[in-house]
């Protein structure tokens, strides 16, 4: 985005574009011009613009083709190509450009797709857009695959699958991001659950896996949910101490698990529903 204002810019200051005008050549906006880019200026006149001038921020520097999904790192905001920078951080976790680290253990969590930038590109680089369409139209009748197209609108919910949403079971889904991950193991205390039946409040899935920024209350609330009790009854512990709600599971393994293997024990007790 930060790259794209900047072209806009330059490309205003240089040739003295009127950023209230959308002409380009008599053609309607957003239509690609047949050689290079012809520019309407404010005072009317044409400014022809040659694509060489403007490869230099429209040209992915890993591939040195034109940007093809624009993705643009968040820490520096260098833009590449979306597969290029992917496929380069599966062995690197710094910008190939400036060399600055773009994240300590998951650098694609810093890259945005800079939707503004393929626009630029598209518009600049004629015949660009349909040839990328046309490769990918290939792509999937190479392989015998039906390629579902997203229908227009921003109010339009991605279905990557084809299917009915309500053909697949969620709740019966394992769902996993990419910030980094802690390994939990719920134990829960036996003197909890004298007069109760055991089972009843017993976790059958002990083991928890989760991301490091969430916190005690979210382990809490899924404990409610699980053994059906009510949220003032689950008292969360780590050596015989209560956690406080809003501590973190990293703030949490650096203090207390630092060194030791995984999973990070914790335990949890169920009070009477009386008490409070």
């Amino acid at each position: 985005m930060a790259i794209a204002m900047r072209l806009r810019n330059q490309l205003q200051s240089v040739y003295k574009l009127d950023p209230l005008r959308n002409e380009v050549s008599g053609r309607p906006a957003g239509a690609p011009p047949p050689r290079g880019a012809t520019l309407c200026g404010g005072g009317g006149e044409e400014v022809k613009l040659k694509i060489k001038d403007l490869n230099e921020h429209i040209v992915c520097y890993l591939c040195a083709g034109y940007f093809i999904d624009a993705t643009t790192i968040t820490e520096c905001l260098h833009t590449f190509c979306k597969s290029c920078i992917v496929k380069y951080l599966q062995t690197s976790k710094y910008c190939p450009m400036c060399n600055i680290k773009i994240h300590e253990t998951q650098p694609l969590l810093n890259l945005k797709l800079d939707r503004v930038m393929q626009d630029i590109v598209y518009k600049l680089v004629p015949g660009l857009q349909e040839s990328e369409d046309k490769r990918i139209k290939e792509f999937y009748q190479s392989r015998g695959l039906e390629r579902v197209i997203q229908p227009a609108g921003d109010d339009a919910l991605p279905d990557a699958t084809g299917l009915p949403y309500t053909s697949f079971d969620h709740s019966k889904a394992h769902f996993y991001r990419y910030d980094e991950q802690v390994s939990l193991c719920l134990e829960g205390l036996s003197s909890s659950f004298a007069g109760k039946d055991k089972t009843k409040l017993t976790l059958q899935q002990k083991f928890v896996r989760c991301s490091v920024r969430a916190e005690v209350r979210h382990l809490r609330r899924v404990l409610c949910h699980r053994l059906n009790v009510e949220k003032h009854q689950v008292q969360m512990l780590f050596n015989n101490e209560s956690l406080p709600d809003h501590m973190t599971m990293k703030r949490l393994w650096l203090s207390h698990w630092f060194g030791k293997a995984q999973p990070l024990v914790l335990h949890y007790t169920i009070k009477d529903k009386r008490s409070r």
